[in-house]
């Protein structure tokens, strides 16, 4: 006798379908696609997200992405990074208190813990009548390769 076909993808939950439920957004699989991305190539832009999404499913606008992208941003599920003038990056949003270093020369992205505290970004001597909800610190310099790179080509010895 033949027993139904069980369909394991519906029976199993990935975490980020619970997320998308948990925030009141439907589970879609551009939604779980860009997710997925995001989690794999942290800090990356949205035109490198929607390249990667549409090479996982194939058929999606652009536009489609930035769209899913703006939904999660605004559920708290992503959160968008604005590094440089230029374009936004973005991760998975973890709801911790970390910062950013930046390389100004190749643009690598680190993730760093806060140097004094859990949260101390947010409580400001002044607030102004502003009630802070998120703070963004970004370090910028030259990672360690660039560095020996320009040390390098500026005949320094001891980068040698």
């Amino acid at each position: 006798m033949m027993t139904p076909r069980q369909d394991t993808a519906s029976a199993e939950t990935t975490p980020f379908e619970a997320d998308l439920r948990a925030a009141g957004l439907r589970v879609t699989a551009p939604r779980l696609a860009t997710l997925a991305v995001i989690a794999e190539r942290q800090h990356s832009d949205a035109d490198a997200i929607a390249t990667a999404v549409r090479d996982r499913l194939g058929t999606v606008s652009k536009q489609a992405v930035y769209d899913v992208l703006n939904a999660l941003t605004a559920a708290g599920l992503v959160r968008r990074i604005s590094l440089d003038e230029r374009r936004a990056r973005f991760e998975v949003h973890r709801h911790d208190n970390h910062h950013h270093l930046i390389c100004r020369s190749c643009g690598r992205i680190e993730d760093v813990p806060c140097v004094v505290g859990v949260a101390p970004c947010l409580s400001l001597p002044d607030d102004r009548g502003f009630t802070v909800e998120e703070a963004d610190v970004v370090y910028r310099g030259l990672c360690a390769e660039c560095s020996a790179a320009a040390a390098a080509r500026a005949g320094d010895p001891a980068a040698s």
